[in-house]
């Protein structure tokens, strides 16, 4: 029996400038759509067709902005389209604001508006709306923004979009060797040097935390599984409030003096603690550093 081909799923991001189309998209990233912004809409139907030959990923997210009435009028072209086209799922997402709110983010962020590069900002946005008028009634989705914190935007963008079962933030164990230097883009730092260290056992020198024996010697320790203890306690608070706060990703570095075996050991531990409830990812960066890996 032949399956169904996937369909490409196509969420346009347009709406008012100011109004949070940045966020947007960089929400859509993070549940791993491939996202184009400032696309023009002539090229929209040769990315559609890309898409549709990608069998790993089909889910597409660009950024339509305002460039003028023959914009807009090529987009509608391509949606009349794309509507006949059973191949595409689309999804018109705009997001608004009031003019209160338009007037003070351009005014704090100093930029002009793309319609009034020489006039006020709010006659640039007058004249906007009234251009968009006929997408905003075409749109599945409205978002008004303008009592929306950037978080919020991120969240109703994700809760919307996310696939059943989809981990959006996700926590990186990353174990290192202090003598090697600290990870620069971990969020947070924990040395375990303070645990008995295997390289002082003949036998265990040349492994790793990742081989049997070295991991069972390094937790079989009261001060390590007290160390867990606390340090589980301590990320099962915490990271909620990442999640919640919006951040995608939360990198953690586990260092011991080589980044061997301690270190290996516990990253791997909390990572396999952590995955119960969220998507983790280990990365041993000094692993094979300064000695030979046996396995």
């Amino acid at each position: 029996m032949e399956q169904t081909p996937q369909k490409v799923e196509l969420v346009i991001i347009t709406g008012m400038s100011g109004a949070g189309k940045t966020i947007a998209i960089q929400s859509l990233e993070d549940l791993g759509y491939f996202c184009v912004d400032n696309l023009p809409p002539a090229l929209l139907p040769k990315f559609i067709e890309l898409m549709k030959d990608n069998k790993e990923n089909k889910r597409l997210a660009v950024v339509m902005d305002l460039r003028g009435r023959e914009f807009f009028d090529s987009l509608y072209d391509n949606l009349n389209e794309f509507t006949s086209d059973e191949a595409i799922s689309e999804h018109i997402v705009f997001l608004d604001a009031d003019k209160e709110t338009l007037v003070q983010r351009y005014k704090e962020s100093r930029r002009s508006h793309p319609l009034a590069p020489e006039g006020l900002p709010l006659d640039g946005i007058n004249q906007e709306r009234a251009i968009l008028d006929e997408l905003k009634g075409r749109s599945q989705t409205i978002i008004d923004t303008s009592e929306l914190s950037a978080r919020q935007l991120r969240e109703q963008i994700i809760e919307q979009f996310k696939e059943k079962k989809q981990h959006v933030f996700s926590v990186e164990l990353v174990s290192f060797g202090y003598k090697h230097g600290v990870p620069i883009d971990a969020d947070l730092l924990f040395d375990v040097r303070f645990l008995p260290n295997p390289h002082y056992v003949e036998s265990m020198r040349e492994l790793t935390g990742q081989n049997q024996e070295v991991s069972s010697y390094v937790l079989k320790w009261k001060d390590t599984r007290k160390f867990l203890r606390k340090l589980m306690d301590l990320l099962t608070f915490i990271l909620p409030h990442y999640e919640r706060e919006g951040k995608s990703q939360l990198v953690i570095g586990i260092g011991c003096t080589g980044g061997q075996h301690r270190s290996v050991a516990l990253a791997e531990k909390i990572a396999a603690e952590i995955s119960q409830e969220y998507s983790a990812h280990v990365y041993h960066r000094d692993i094979k550093k300064g000695h030979k890996v046996q396995s």
